[in-house]
């Protein structure tokens, strides 16, 4: 029997008075790409926010990797988030190779002597300078290395934040709204490389997008969700007409790529 990578039971989350997520179950299996989408004040930022305990959720469980997300301990390295908004100061003095160093969380055991410490740290300072050129080669951002992250465009951007979530090895990926601000081309070359990554690696990933057309020739399973799940499963049912209807509503309009 497969074990849920992530697995989400009743959850509901309130903001202040007002109800965000009602009731909400599901289980991501590994190696799966399932992606939440609904109307704008769905709750699918809130959903995915809530599951990393990044605000309180009122009722309902969450394990990750069979554990709650405080009891993840030395898994937690396994797990990569993405947010929709990556704010920071622009004028931050950090450029791209430190900023993927961050992502590599490898800390070293003190052995009886500081000598073997320290020949120990140097070892893993080279480890995590490699694995640091590795991640900005496979996500093409390479040339960008000594950039400063300031100076980056939101495409650029993005494939920066992909080069942390691969720099350690990781079992599962949640991104929120991880290709708002990429042009149209810009976000299939984005899904095309995470797709690659995601063959490679072997992860799983979690995702809240706003683009249809994309979920449905890149993901293996979709979640509507207009504050509770209206329905669930493959895209070619999941993102049927009918189940569109009743997850956005009349004035929905599917828009559809062309490339």
């Amino acid at each position: 029997m497969t074990l849920p990578i992530l697995k989400v039971e009743g959850l509901t989350v309130y903001q202040g008075s007002y109800l965000a997520v009602r009731d909400v179950s599901f289980e991501l299996l590994p190696g799966t790409d399932t992606a939440i989408v609904g109307p704008n004040g769905a709750g699918k930022s809130t959903l995915v926010k809530a599951i990393l305990d990044l605000i309180s959720r009122s009722t309902g469980t969450v394990q990750i990797f069979g554990r709650p997300m405080n009891r993840l301990g030395h898994l937690h390295h396994l797990l990569a988030y993405m947010p929709q908004n990556f704010v920071f100061d622009r004028s931050f003095p950090i450029s791209v190779s430190e900023l993927v160093g961050l992502g590599w969380s490898k800390i070293p055991r003190h052995p009886q002597n500081k000598s073997a410490f320290w020949k120990r740290l140097w070892r893993q300072n080279q480890e995590k300078s490699t694995a640091v050129v590795e991640a900005l080669r496979r996500t093409d951002a390479d040339h960008l290395r000594h950039q400063a992250i300031g100076t980056l465009s939101g495409g650029q951007l993005k494939r920066v934040l992909l080069a942390y979530c691969l720099v350690m090895p990781r079992k599962l990926l949640v991104l929120d709204e991880a290709f708002a601000g990429v042009d149209v081309q810009g976000a299939a070359d984005f899904y095309a490389l995470l797709n690659e990554l995601k063959q490679q690696e072997g992860w799983t990933i979690l995702q809240v997008s706003h683009d249809i057309d994309m979920v449905s020739r890149h993901c293996d399973r979709v979640l509507c969700l207009n504050q509770t799940l209206v329905c669930t499963g493959k895209p070619e049912i999941a993102l049927s007409p009918q189940n569109l209807l009743a997850t956005y509503g009349p004035n929905f309009s599917r828009y559809q790529h062309h490339h």
